[in-house]
């Protein structure tokens, strides 16, 4: 099955058009050939008896750390742990070392990602207060997903943090700007409140009105200047009821993490292992993030896969690095939540394939049609795991979700027609192409 001629995906229970099918998919040359009783005369065949096939998982939001910091991850071990945990396709951040935010550097990129990927995957562009002039120049870049703003810091050095700057990123760029929403003045006065060796205090110092602040500033000028922003890592109760009245030039995202974890029990629990930016919060934001995914007013969900060693998370806090690995997680964890009833299949194949195929404008991807890339993830629904350290491929070789059971789970990844992971193992190497938008 390692080869691009032909596959065909038999007996499987398909999503198509919104509900779940039994029927056959022929898939030749990296595309869905044909949705029907297939011909099995000289196919490969994957039997998908008593599995789901899904349209490939697409993980909106992950940090692999190259160039600069590759001993806790690169392009092709963040890449071989997206496909192992059922993930397609991927859009990779711009807050490396150098950061990826002039041509140069993202040409670079490119060339890096070339034949070392499994998945499939599209690079941020990161935004600085000096490039303003570049980001007219991405309409037509290959492998582009958009424009990343940091307001707030966070790890790298990538910080537009001006208002005046802020809105120059977002009135000059055609393409949409996603942006880490923090308000830097907030960040440093609030300083205060770190308790040095409590990583509890990290909610506290980055609270609910550092977030909101922010929020409220990318709006307004995104409402001025009529162009479409993306919210990342949406964490508080109080953004999710503030953007889902400003929806028209705004979509939003969140993770698992903040689905599955909150404060005080993670910090507990986890210590500086749940420490991130924006921070884990409080039951109330838990529960309202849910509200929220029950009402379709969350857009997205992406993992913000930002891998740290242990070495540095051991560090005491606040010296600790924020962070966590996810890519691998992200789909078991919210397919384990559609069987505890939290939020539907058809929800979350919007959250994770139909909807960033539509607000980024990927082409070919997203959903089970003829004519479109053949990227598909097969799941066991009945499949009952728990998650531990030692299956993570990141080279970081932790999961905030050690020891977590999850029922349902990803048994094949399918990569422009071929299948690349089964049953938990990597069947062929680096098959993963840039996205067209």
């Amino acid at each position: 099955m390692s080869d691009n001629n032909s596959l065909i995906i038999k007996n499987g229970t398909c999503f198509i058009g919104g509900k779940l099918v039994k029927i056959d998919i022929t898939v030749s040359g990296g595309k869905i050939k044909s949705i029907g009783k297939a011909d099995l005369n000289n196919h490969r065949v994957y039997d998908a008896e008593n599995k789901i096939v899904l349209p490939g998982i697409i993980d909106t939001q992950v940090h692999f750390r190259e160039p600069g910091s590759t001993d806790a991850e690169d392009l092709e071990s963040g890449s071989r742990a997206a496909v192992l945990g059922g993930v397609t396709s991927l859009f990779e951040m711009p807050n490396t070392n150098p950061p990826t935010a002039n041509l140069v550097e993202f040409e670079k990129k490119l060339k890096a990602a070339k034949n070392r990927m499994h998945s499939n995957y599209a690079f941020y562009f990161g935004a600085t207060p000096s490039n303003t002039d570049q980001l007219a120049q991405l309409k037509n870049v290959e492998g582009c997903c958009g424009v990343k703003l940091f307001a707030g810091s966070s790890t790298g050095n990538l910080l537009v943090d001006k208002e005046a700057d802020i809105e120059k990123v977002i009135s000059s760029s055609d393409r949409v700007v996603s942006i880490h929403s923090e308000d830097e003045d907030i960040i440093k006065q609030r300083k205060k409140f770190i308790r040095k060796g409590d990583v509890h205090s990290h909610h506290e110092w980055r609270n609910v009105e550092c977030a909101m602040s922010s929020t409220r500033r990318v709006v307004k000028i995104a409402e001025r200047y009529n162009k479409k922003i993306h919210v990342l890592h949406v964490t508080t109760k109080d953004e999710v009821d503030f953007l889902a009245m400003h929806k028209k030039n705004v979509t939003f995202e969140t993770t698992p993490q903040h689905l599955t974890l909150y404060a005080p029990d993670c910090y507990d629990k986890l210590g500086t292992y749940a420490q991130m930016n924006p921070p884990l919060r409080g039951k109330e934001h838990y529960d309202r993030l849910w509200t929220a995914i029950k009402n379709n007013v969350v857009d997205v969900l992406g993992s913000d896969h930002a891998p740290h060693l242990k070495e540095n998370k051991d560090k005491e806090y606040p010296n600790s690095p924020s962070g966590m690995p996810g890519v691998q997680t992200i789909f078991p964890v919210m397919i384990n939540h559609v069987n505890n009833g939290k939020l539907t299949l058809n929800q979350l194949i919007n959250l994770m394939c139909e909807n960033p195929c539509k607000i980024f404008g990927i082409k070919n991807k997203g959903f089970i049609k003829e004519g479109y890339d053949a990227d598909l993830t097969i799941v066991d629904m009945d499949k009952e795991v728990t998650i531990k350290d030692e299956m993570i491929a990141s080279k970081c070789g932790w999961t905030p979700f050690n020891n977590y059971k999850v029922k349902g789970f990803p048994v094949g990844t399918i990569v422009n027609g071929i299948l690349v992971m089964s049953d938990g193992k990597i069947l062929v190497e680096s098959k993963g192409k840039p996205l067209s938008f």
